[in-house]
């Protein structure tokens, strides 16, 4: 491997980087499973026929019509699944948010490009069915982390004319991607690719930072302040490059898995910035 293949694998490679992650990981999901099992929620809905298609809904306890917050979980589209984040829900709702988490297939078994339509499918299967759970289906709200801050943008990327949706595009109000990637060609070196796949022609197709934003809603991106300077790179190239993205939120004191918690603590950065989303400020 040449040095500037080390170099990348370095700042991409999060888990390597962090020793405790699989501690933080741990406790992500033992917080989650018990607050499923004590919050009101519909586990497991088939969004499309992949077993990968699944979300599950958390109605938060408010008169309806509530807005709706569809999150997209990270793991470099190759990891991880929704149930790791039930703990994001309550203090989301706090917000007023009906809290949608949604799951998609993983690479290798799927290809980036697949997840992207099966987390289109999501939304537009979420929005659809708003009404029925009490929700505003004219008001819904993306968020996400790593490879999920990558997917946000990608929804806010999508032509949803062209696919005879123009309903979910229009009721797209904002988006907060933390710690994504936006410029997926330096993962092309890395480990990463082993299972995500993505030749040259993919990895410009499928990066946002070389797309047109489609939605003109706001897009907030957050990174942790001690996250490499490739992930800080990727959220000032989308913030220079789409003019409805905010200048970076940097999150004190956090890396690239600290930095979801602040999601899930009010008063903190990537809550508040939601909570400004929420505002239309």
């Amino acid at each position: 491997m040449s040095d500037d293949a080390q170099d990348l694998e370095a700042q991409y490679n999060a888990r390597e980087s962090i020793p405790e992650h699989p501690q933080i990981l741990a406790r992500w999901a033992r917080d989650s499973t018990v607050l499923r099992q004590q919050l009101p929620c519909q586990i497991d809905l088939a969004y499309g026929d992949d077993p990968g298609e699944r979300l599950d809904w958390f109605p938060a306890s408010l008169d309806a019509p509530r807005p709706l917050l569809y999150f997209i979980h990270g793991g470099y589209w190759r990891t991880l699944d929704k149930d790791h984040f039930a703990f994001l829900v309550p203090p989301l709702q706090r917000l007023g948010f009906d809290v949608v988490l949604v799951n998609y297939g993983l690479c290798p078994r799927v290809t980036v490009a697949e997840i992207v339509a099966q987390v289109r499918r999501g939304l537009a299967w979420s929005r659809d069915r708003a009404v029925g759970q009490g929700a505003d289906p004219k008001r819904l709200y993306l968020a996400g982390h790593s490879a999920g801050g990558h997917l946000v943008a990608m929804l806010m990327a999508t032509d949803w004319d062209a696919l005879g949706r123009a309903d979910v595009g229009a009721a797209i109000r904002g988006g907060l991607a933390i710690s994504g990637i936006y410029d997926l060609a330096p993962l092309r070196e890395t480990s990463i690719n082993v299972e995500a796949r993505l030749d040259e022609a993919a990895a410009l197709e499928l990066s946002p930072a070389a797309l047109e934003p489609r939605i003109t809603a706001p897009l907030t991106v957050a990174v942790g302040a001690l996250e490499s300077r490739e992930f800080h790179r990727q959220a000032e190239l989308l913030a220079s490059r789409w003019a409805n993205c905010r200048a970076p939120v940097e999150v004190p004191g956090a890396h690239h898995f600290t930095v979801l918690d602040g999601l899930a603590r009010p008063g903190d950065p990537p809550w508040n910035a939601l909570a400004q989303l929420l505002d239309g400020g």
